[in-house]
């Protein structure tokens, strides 16, 4: 296990030997600075975990220098140490960025215990940005095809708005991708995004999930409960499958949207509450409100800004920058080099239809992430027993996949080999092809390929 490196800032020589030994004996890598541009100097040499900084230095003081340490290393966590500390120096020090203060003469037990709290706190807040990075990773909406560049305006233009949206679109399209990247930037953003799959739940309960219930409501009611409506308040509320509610829930759904209350399952208060409401559905509604399932009044009141999702064999082009995407996400979170799809691998991808759209991709691509192991390429063969139904186009007629497709196939195909041979010159290439240089680079972004002959990042 590596040890942590911490760098001590002092202009006094024996405040430096005294906590340089005391650091020592305790395992830790020390490096000592004795003054603030010494220090600020050693930092860009050295990879440092914790900055015990003293705050009364001539010429450059510790209050001075901390702000520049947070401005290059914002990852290192900073300490100050004083013999002359008062509540405001304190303060400000906080303000400033530093993590802790502690004070002159240093006894060994409270130093190590505030380096100890520190390099724990760090570690924490490391994880706590892995995490929210690897969350925001996983929500990612990836795409430059014609038709995700319109959803993306979409977003953008109804995101910072109060209307209601309907997202619809096939399963596995990505609708609650939609709903989150709204959200994210609304003016409710800091505000809790609560979901609901109204298909998931039965139908004698989804009211209390909507609007909660209070105790003794009902048999299994033992205690009050608050539902989605009060627990997204100030939020978004998202109604996944919403085609799937029944007509008792939409009704109540339809009194919260035009007056903003609410009551309880078993309660008699009027709860007031503020909740923009994201509705999805695979239905679709006015077939529904034709045959009696769905009612007309409550439709509108949903389908403000209506966002419909296209299948991914509509935007095949988005293919590799999502398995790319997703090849790096899986690897990842099961701490593995990110591996490498090779062309001919990616034909395969291409040529399948995706019935389960974005989310049958990323099983597939999860799937191949995991059983390839410790190779750091996926290779055609392994699309293949990935996908057995997929069949290589070069040599054989591949049975049951639509013409477009194997054109489709063929001609990346003989691209890839084209710019090859002509080290990805694209010009060349588009000579030796006998096509304009502009009609080779609609058909490389077409076909998922980028100016280098790699699968485009989107």
């Amino acid at each position: 296990m590596a040890r942590n490196t911490l760098l001590v800032v002092d202009d006094e020589p024996n405040i430096l030997t005294t906590v340089r030994r005391a650091l020592e004996i305790e395992g830790y890598a020390v490096e000592v600075a004795g003054g603030a541009a010494l220090g600020l100097a050693k930092l860009d040499e050295i990879e440092a975990d914790l900055v015990l900084l003293d705050v009364m230095m001539p010429g450059m003081g510790g209050l001075d220098v901390l702000p520049k340490i947070r401005a290059a290393h914002p990852e290192i966590t900073v300490v100050m140490m004083s013999g002359n500390a008062t509540i405001e120096t304190a303060v400000q020090a906080t303000k400033l960025g530093a993590h802790d203060f502690i004070e002159k003469p240093l006894s060994a037990d409270k130093l190590l215990l505030t380096v100890q709290n520190a390099l724990s706190f760090a570690r924490l807040a490391r994880e706590n940005a892995r995490l929210r990075a690897r969350a925001k990773a996983e929500f990612a909406m990836i795409g430059g095809s014609g038709p995700m560049r319109a959803i993306f305006d979409k977003i953008g233009k109804t995101a910072p708005s109060t209307g209601r949206v309907l997202i619809t679109g096939e399963n596995g399209t990505g609708k609650e991708l939609v709903a989150r990247a709204i959200h994210d930037h609304s003016k409710r953003a800091d505000g809790p995004f609560i979901k609901l799959n109204c298909a998931a739940i039965p139908a004698e309960l989804i009211e209390s999930e909507l609007f909660g219930h209070e105790k003794g409501a009902f048999t299994v009611a033992s205690q009050q409960r608050r539902g989605k409506f009060e627990l997204a308040d100030g939020g978004t509320l998202f109604l996944d499958e919403v085609g799937d509610m029944n007509p008792s829930a939409q009704a109540k759904v339809l009194r919260v949207l035009q007056e903003g209350e609410l009551e309880r399952v078993g309660g008699g208060e009027t709860i007031k509450v503020d909740v923009r409401v994201i509705a999805a559905t695979n239905k679709t509604l006015p077939d529904e409100i034709a045959a009696g399932r769905f009612r007309e009044d409550l439709f509108y009141r949903l389908n403000v800004v209506p966002i419909e999702l296209p299948p991914l064999r509509a935007r095949r082009e988005d293919l590799p920058p999502l398995v790319e995407h997703f090849v790096e996400v899986v690897c990842a979170a099961n701490d593995r080099r990110t591996k490498k799809v090779a062309p001919a691998a990616m034909t395969l991808l291409m040529q399948h239809e995706w019935p389960g759209n974005v989310r049958e991709l990323k099983n597939v691509v999860e799937r191949l992430a995991i059983l390839t192991g410790d190779a750091d390429v996926i290779t055609e063969s392994d699309v293949q027993d990935a996908l057995p139904s997929v069949k290589k186009v070069k040599g054989e007629f591949a049975r049951g996949t639509p013409f477009k497709d194997l054109v489709a196939a063929a001609e990346r195909e003989i691209v890839l080999a084209a710019l090859e041979a002509n080290d990805y010159h694209v010009s060349n290439t588009a000579k030796e092809l006998q096509l304009e240089r502009s009609h080779l680079y609609k058909k490389m972004r077409a076909l998922g390929i980028d100016h280098r002959g790699e699968e485009s990042d989107g």
